[in-house]
Formats: structure tokens, C-alpha cells, sequence
């Protein structure tokens, strides 16, 4: 019987897991710096949601040209080109914080380009894993990678809140472009063997295999399991919520009251929750992972509904500590359910689609959460963020086959029909 640990005996994996974890610590401080350096710049809660909104909206826009890309050419690579661009985009960006010569225009062009690269990294990433693992190591192995990602985010969000206190946003910003540069020489050693796509590309091209072609392929892997789109509608609502809500309103009140430093412990208190979370996947094997999972997202409405009634630092980091650990439990079924149901050669797209469906309504959610918050007060605009998170989780659960996929110790055989209607379900991107 394979042990917890097992996975990390496998180098392409590891190599892997510390290329994520790289670039994890350094989204966990690219948020905190990126937030002051707006409010320091212009000191609008209305152009912070502008800046994040422009990373997030090119991100959705170009994650299924990813999911394509790292379905055609070794996942490596992209991964690998997508860290070396990201690190000049985040250099460029420190570069002018730093110089006092940052502007709005200026970040919002870099930030749409940061979220270009980081379209392309994503579905590489999350479809490359199943490559480094045996089939009866999946489980682990998605665990051990979110353990790992989670860790890094801890050590992140606090860095980067005591990076902007104490040097300012520009070197957090620059930290965040350091780590990309490492883990693009992390991926680089990452060697597996080529999908069923690649392995066959000596062949000649067949009639009709464009781009276009090969987004129906994966759109029809993505619609045909009720399981997949359903989870993925209600957390395009629910994830707008939440970044509308913590992603802006929350620098905001901190910025206002208990300062960066703060903020940096209460977004800590998630990662340190889901890290946790990763323990307990490791160890707890439930009949219905996925029901689990998207029972735990409940206590995503937590950190909005605390910072609505005015909550101190140490019980807003307590509510995020739960947050995360029910996150986790949702994100590891999520991984590992699709990774076993959708053929190899085509998972990445599916994740873009995944990407694209969960992600699509944030841009929007973070442009206007500003003026929303201006019209109808902040207090009832959390609230009101916290009631949408509550009720994309019941319509979740009110859904059948999310309450009863199960998940196999053993991969499927190579492409799966539609689920049954007795078998599917899944979590979160």
C-alpha cells in the first residue's frame, strides 16, 4: 500500500510541486503589494478594482488559447516560457513603483499582460501533474501539490505584508517577479513522457484540426459530464463574490484601520487552513470526497459576513483559517475527479474551459464592487457578497449528481463516455 509520501519519490514531481510552490509564494505577495501600490498611487478603491479587474479579464480571455497550447506542445515548455514572461512583466511593473514613475495606465497594461502569461501556466500546470504520478498515486499527489502551493501562499501573504510595511509595495512586487524566474527554471527540469497528442504528432496533420476544432473537442469532454458544469456555473457567482469582497473591499478596510501588515495575517489565515486541509486530505478518504467538499465551501462566506460587522484582525484570520480548510477538502476532489474522468490528452482544455467558467464573471465583480460599495454602503455590500456565496453552495448540494460521484482508487480507461447518472460530481477550480 503506498504511503502519503510516496509521490515524492518521483523527481519529475517534485521538480513540479517546487516550481508551483515558487510561484505561489510569490502570489501571495503580489496581491498585498499590487493593492497598496494602487492605493498608494491613487488612493481609490474604485482603480484598485480597474487594475485587478484588467488581470483578471485578460486571464479569462485568453485560457482556452492555453488550455489548446498545453494540449499540443510539451506542458514544460509552456509552463516554462509562461514564468519567464511573467517575470519580466512583474520586474517591469516593480521597476516603476519603485522609481516613483508608476502609473495607472502603466499598471493596467502590465497587469493585463501579467494575466495573459498566467492564462497559459494554469491549465499546463494543473494537466502536467497526472503525467508525474502513476494512476494509484493521484490522490497524494494532487494533495501533496496543493500542501506544498499552500505552504508557499503562507509564507507569501506574510512576507508581502511585511514587505509593503516596512520597504513599500515596489519590493513586493519585485519578490513576486524573482520567484517567476524560479520556477521557470524548476519546470524546465521537468521530464515525462509525451500525451497520446504528442506521441502521434509525427503523423500527418488531419483535415480540420485548427483551433477551433480542438476547442470543440474539449468542450464537448467539458459539457458532456453534468457534474463538471454545474460546479463550474456556481463558483463563476461565487468566486465573483468573493474577490469583489475580499480582493478589494478588504485592503480597503485594512487600509483604512488595521494596515497591510494585518491584511497580510488574515489572507495568511487561509492558506495556513488550507495547508491544514491538505493534512487532513492526505488522511481522511470520504465515500463522496465531493460532497464533502462543496458542503465545506459554506465557510467561504465567513470572511465577508466578519468583515461586514467589523471583526478584529485575529477573528477575521480564525474565520479565514476555516475558509481554507473547507477550500481545500472542495479543491482536492475537484483535481483529482477530473484528472480520473477526462482523458489525458485533452484535460488541459477542459481546465481552460473549468478556468474560463469559474473565473469569466471576476473581472466584472472587481470593476464594479467599488461603485457598488459607494451607492449601498460597504457594510451591505459584504453582506450581500456572503448571501451569494451561501447560496451558490446549496445550489451546488441541491444538485444530484454532485452528491454522489465517487472517487476511484484506479484511473479510467482512455476516454469515458458521459457520466452516468449515478456516478458524477466534482468541486472547484
Amino acid at each position: 500500500m503506498s504511503t502519503p509520501l510516496a509521490p515524492l519519490r518521483l523527481a519529475p514531481f517534485r521538480r513540479l510541486i517546487l516550481g508551483r510552490a515558487a510561484n505561489m509564494l510569490g502570489n501571495g505577495v503580489a496581491p498585498i503589494a499590487l493593492a497598496f501600490a494602487v492605493l498608494r498611487t491613487t488612493g481609490s478603491p474604485t482603480q484598485l478594482g480597474l487594475v485587478v479587474a484588467v488581470r483578471s479579464l485578460f486571464n479569462v480571455a485568453f485560457v482556452l488559447f492555453g488550455g489548446v497550447l498545453a494540449d499540443r506542445i510539451p506542458r514544460r515548455l509552456v509552463l516554462v516560457g509562461s514564468s519567464a514572461l511573467s517575470a519580466a512583466s512583474q520586474g517591469a511593473l516593480a521597476a516603476l513603483v519603485l522609481t516613483h514613475h508608476a502609473t495607472i495606465p502603466w499598471m493596467l497594461v502590465l497587469s493585463a499582460c501579467n494575466g495573459t502569461f498566467a492564462a497559459f501556466a494554469m491549465p499546463a500546470s494543473s494537466a502536467l501533474l497526472p503525467q508525474t504520478v502513476p494512476d494509484e498515486l493521484r490522490l497524494q499527489a494532487n494533495a501533496l501539490n496543493r500542501m506544498a502551493a499552500n505552504g508557499a501562499m503562507i509564507g507569501g501573504a506574510a512576507l508581502g505584508g511585511a514587505a509593503v510595511a516596512t520597504a513599500g509595495p515596489g519590493w513586493g512586487l519585485a519578490i513576486d517577479a524573482t520567484t517567476f524566474a524560479i520556477s521557470g527554471l524548476l519546470f524546465a527540469g521537468v521530464r515525462v513522457e509525451p500525451t497520446k497528442a504528442l506521441a502521434q504528432e509525427s503523423s500527418p496533420t488531419p483535415a480540420g484540426t485548427g483551433m477551433l476544432h480542438e476547442l470543440r473537442i474539449g468542450w464537448r469532454e467539458f459539457v458532456a459530464r453534468r457534474w463538471v458544469w454545474v460546479i463550474v456555473a456556481a463558483f463563476c457567482f461565487l468566486n465573483a463574490a468573493y474577490s469583489g469582497a475580499v480582493g478589494v473591499l478588504g485592503p480597503t478596510i485594512a487600509d483604512r484601520s488595521f494596515g497591510s501588515g494585518g491584511w497580510g495575517l488574515v489572507l495568511a489565515g487561509e492558506t495556513v487552513g488550507m495547508l491544514v486541509g491538505g493534512v487532513l486530505g492526505l488522511r481522511l478518504r470520504p465515500q463522496r470526497p465531493l460532497l464533502v467538499g462543496v458542503a465545506c465551501m459554506v465557510g467561504s462566506a465567513l470572511l465577508p459576513f466578519a468583515l461586514a460587522v467589523g471583526m478584529p484582525v485575529a477573528v477575521l484570520t480564525g474565520v479565514n483559517f476555516l475558509a481554507g480548510v473547507g477550500l481545500e477538502q472542495a479543491g482536492i476532489a475537484w483535481e483529482t475527479s477530473l484528472q480520473q474522468e477526462i482523458p489525458e490528452d485533452r484535460l488541459a482544455r477542459v481546465y481552460s474551459y473549468d478556468a474560463l467558467g469559474s473565473f469569466v464573471a471576476i473581472p466584472l465583480a472587481q470593476a464594479t464592487v467599488g461603485p457598488l460599495s459607494a451607492a449601498i454602503g460597504v457594510h451591505t455590500t459584504l453582506l450581500g457578497a456572503a448571501v451569494v456565496i451561501l447560496g451558490c453552495t446549496v445550489a451546488m448540494l441541491a444538485v444530484r449528481d454532485v452528491r454522489v460521484l465517487r472517487i476511484r482508487t484506479a484511473a479510467p480507461a482512455s476516454a469515458p463516455a458521459a457520466a452516468p447518472a449515478a456516478a458524477p460530481a466534482a468541486a472547484p477550480a
